[in-house]
């Protein structure tokens, strides 16, 4: 995961030796299950999801399979090429955070990473870019429109609401393009073309995540490009002042260390039931909360309930721009 390269990187988690062999006590440990309380702080980190959990929603170019040509594939692949968890982060903090426009966070991104040079211009034609209602995903539009103009389309950014909206009109032509997330939309796709009881197609292998998500897509018109390395999924987070205190790294760490009474967990009233919230957390890892606090979707109240030291371990999303470094 890009997010955990960045977060959980050199100098942000203490070392693991013996008391007093650094000059540095150890890790505190929680002791027979005792669990791990939380600790505030003003900056959050990801703990890698080192069973992988989760599966693959990189983001990745939809494309109306009649609207599909050479030119706009590569186009669209220039983006994908520029993206990955960290860059995508830095983008969010740059709307989310900082406040700037989605349009000119985009900008300033395709400048410094040279998005339209080496753009071959093909025969042209209006293209309309769906967006869904988010900042991210509008954010990504706007990369879409910037490296599409380039190779010579005329395009249209349009914000279109939800999946179950957008995608009827992406298979329709009445949108062309949207930026998607492989994992959510395999399953998607796969719910309607075999049914709400069809076995899921999705997975943490990205090569076959696609596979199945491009046999979906053939039979309803959909294609797709090149997926990026940037991801936006369910990911886990602590205080960079509690990884550091119980030596945390990984969701590995969290279970070995933290499973216990006094480990607060914080996330969506849904999360306990669901296999990739803390459903998943306890069947793939083993960890064991010993409460949990029903708060919001990697949003606002999340964030605060970890960073106030309400909760010791909170749902968040991979590419939050609350996650930046520095």
């Amino acid at each position: 995961m890009g997010a955990v390269s960045v977060l959980a990187g050199a100098g942000i988690l203490a070392g693991c030796g013996e008391s007093g062999s650094s000059g540095t006590e150890a890790p505190a440990t929680a002791a027979n299950g005792a669990g791990c309380a939380p600790v505030a702080g003003n900056k959050l980190v990801v703990l890698e999801d080192d069973k992988k959990l989760q599966n693959t929603d990189n983001v990745v170019p939809a494309i109306n399979s009649k609207a599909s040509t050479p030119e706009l594939v590569a186009a669209l692949d220039k983006v994908s090429a520029a993206l990955d968890t960290t860059k995508l982060i830095a983008l969010n903090k740059a709307v989310d955070v900082d406040r700037k426009t989605p349009k000119v966070a985009a900008e300033e991104f395709a400048t410094a990473n040279s998005l339209t040079t080496g753009i071959t211009k093909g025969q042209g034609g209006t293209i309309v870019i769906g967006a869904a209602n988010f900042s991210e995903n509008q954010t990504l539009g706007e990369l879409y429109q910037i490296v599409l103009k380039a190779a010579g389309f005329q395009t249209k950014l349009q914000q279109i609401g939800n999946r179950e909206l957008y995608e009827p009109a992406l298979e329709k032509g009445e949108i062309q393009v949207v930026p998607e997330y492989a994992a959510t939309m395999a399953d998607f796709l796969n719910g309607k073309v075999n049914g709400a009881s069809a076995a899921a197609i999705s997975s943490s292998d990205l090569a076959k995540t696609m596979e199945g998500l491009k046999a979906v897509g053939t039979k309803v018109g959909i294609t797709f490009g090149t997926p990026s390395a940037a991801q936006d999924q369910n990911a886990f987070a602590v205080t960079e002042a509690a990884a550091t205190k119980y030596g945390l790294k990984t969701l590995s760490d969290l279970a070995a260390k933290c499973s216990g009474q006094a480990t607060v967990m914080g996330g969506p009233a849904e999360c306990p039931q669901r296999p990739k919230c803390q459903k998943g957390l306890e069947e793939t890892y083993g960890f064991k909360a010993g409460s949990f606090s029903s708060l919001d979707a990697g949003g606002p109240q999340t964030k605060s309930a970890l960073t106030t030291g309400t909760i010791t371990v909170g749902l968040v999303f991979s590419s939050d721009g609350a996650l930046a470094a520095g």
